[in-house]
């Protein structure tokens, strides 16, 4: 087993992410493990575990300021995470749907897809990889989507989210090539989780095939796995929860 000494979960209060912190804290080796939730409402969500190792912080990934503070909050704990998982990502919401066709396509709702999905992870990463150790292993990985990839396209259909979660594909592969040189341990990931009983995936579960919508604790143990095998010379990839390569 990787021994991981300090983790950050992004989007920690449900679902996949709250699975991932969980499955995570039992790791005899972690030291500490940082948590996000993005108000006040969703952060009694998280697991009530008294763990000293548990630290919890309000962050907004659409805020650059609000990641500035979490930055610095973990810089004032003395963390330098080995690991960080991006588990924060929409794709409805009251007042957002996915696309049927080109004409639901509406601006805003594009925008807030771009920047919860897109834009967010990496401005997580401009806030969080400088506190990351430069030489030895470590990961940042953000849950993507199969419905992401340009190649693999032939439904159409759901225009913002898919092109938001290709759009952070591209961010993640940008940023491998540049953290190749400031951080030559570090393997950047983007992960299709597979369809996971969450209440992201809720309204579309009809159209899942039996024995394909996975738990979220089946789609954390997978996630954290795949992650944590990956190689910095593999860095900038963009897996299946299984690791196999998904065309861009």
């Amino acid at each position: 087993m990787t021994k991981i000494q300090s983790a950050l979960v992004i989007g920690a209060s449900r679902g996949i992410g709250r699975a991932i912190a969980k499955a995570l804290l039992e790791w005899p080796s972690l030291q500490c493990l940082c948590t996000t939730y993005r108000n006040a409402d969703s952060a009694g969500e998280l697991f009530d575990i008294n763990d000293p190792r548990l630290h919890r912080f309000p962050a907004e990934v659409t805020d650059e300021d609000s990641l500035r503070q979490l930055a610095q909050s973990i810089q004032n704990r003395n963390v330098h995470p080995e690991l960080v998982i991006h588990c924060a990502g929409i794709l409805h919401e009251p007042g957002l749907q996915p696309e049927k066709s080109m004409r639901q396509c509406d601006p805003s709702s594009l925008r807030r897809l771009f920047d919860v999905n897109s834009i967010g992870p990496l401005l997580v990463a401009k806030a969080i990889i400088p506190l990351m150790p430069r030489r030895q292993p470590t990961h940042f990985a953000a849950l993507s989507a199969m419905v992401g990839s340009i190649g693999d396209n032939r439904l159409g259909g759901w225009y913002g989210y898919r092109a938001s979660k290709a759009a952070l594909n591209q961010f993640m592969r940008t940023l491998a090539i540049e953290c190749r040189r400031t951080h030559p341990g570090l393997c950047v990931t983007s992960i299709h989780p597979g369809t996971t009983d969450t209440a992201l995936s809720q309204p579309f579960q009809g159209n899942v095939k039996p024995g394909k919508l996975y738990s979220p604790e089946q789609s954390a143990a997978r996630i954290i796995e795949v992650v944590l095998n990956g190689k910095p010379e593999e860095s900038g990839r963009f897996v299946n929860w299984d690791g196999a390569s998904i065309p861009f």
